[in-house]
């Protein structure tokens, strides 16, 4: 496509969306805890939440966060508190034989992970700054960045979900099951809190 290193990008996109991170581990700790047919709901608004950002960034929000610095800051602070509370609700003890299972996160719990997540600012300020030729029309950027990044993530997010319901399959109903549970949430806290360390931001 004239004016956006579509290729290129794309590389760059699946190596960022498949690497670890918060969405990641989340879908991993959902995949575990609930099994990929029960949250793909979740994992499609996981998909489709990254949307939210690409658009109105496509339009123009990457000028404003540009002359407003503190946005991202409160940006940085709201992901950490949605992601402990995700962590927290997707990752509790497993439901003991018998009981009432709980419901996996529906889809706009899904919605808001990416709008929450620094390294999704990240990739996609990336891309719009790096992999778009000076001059390109908006709406030709945005398509383009919005299609790749949908694509890479529609085949990449159900694995790490799967890969999380493969991983407690292995252990179901052993002592270690709860413990990996504990495990994943750590793993995702920690994934976001990574992320702000290193200074992601748009």
């Amino acid at each position: 496509m004239s004016g956006i290193d579509l290729i290129p990008f794309a590389v760059f996109a699946a190596a960022m969306i498949g690497t670890p991170g918060p969405a990641n581990m989340v879908l991993l700790t959902a995949g575990a805890r609930f099994g990929l047919r029960a949250a793909l709901p979740f994992v499609i608004g996981v998909a489709l939440g990254k949307q939210l950002v690409i658009w109105p960034m496509g339009f123009g929000l990457l000028a404003v966060i540009a002359e407003l610095p503190w946005l991202f800051v409160t940006l940085k602070y709201a992901s950490v508190a949605y992601i402990l509370f995700l962590a927290w609700r997707i990752a509790g003890a497993r439901i003991a034989p018998g009981a009432a299972p709980a419901s996996p996160p529906p889809l706009i719990d899904g919605l808001i992970v990416h709008p929450l997540n620094p390294k999704a600012w990240a990739l996609i300020s990336t891309g719009f700054t790096s992999y778009v030729a000076p001059g390109t029309p908006a709406l030709t950027a945005t398509l383009a960045i919005a299609g790749c990044l949908f694509a890479v993530q529609i085949f990449l997010h159900p694995l790490w979900c799967w890969g999380g319901e493969r991983l407690a399959a292995a252990i179901s109903g052993q002592r270690a099951e709860r413990l990996l549970m504990i495990g994943l949430a750590g793993l995702t806290v920690a994934s976001v809190l990574l992320v702000l360390l290193r200074g992601g931001s748009p």
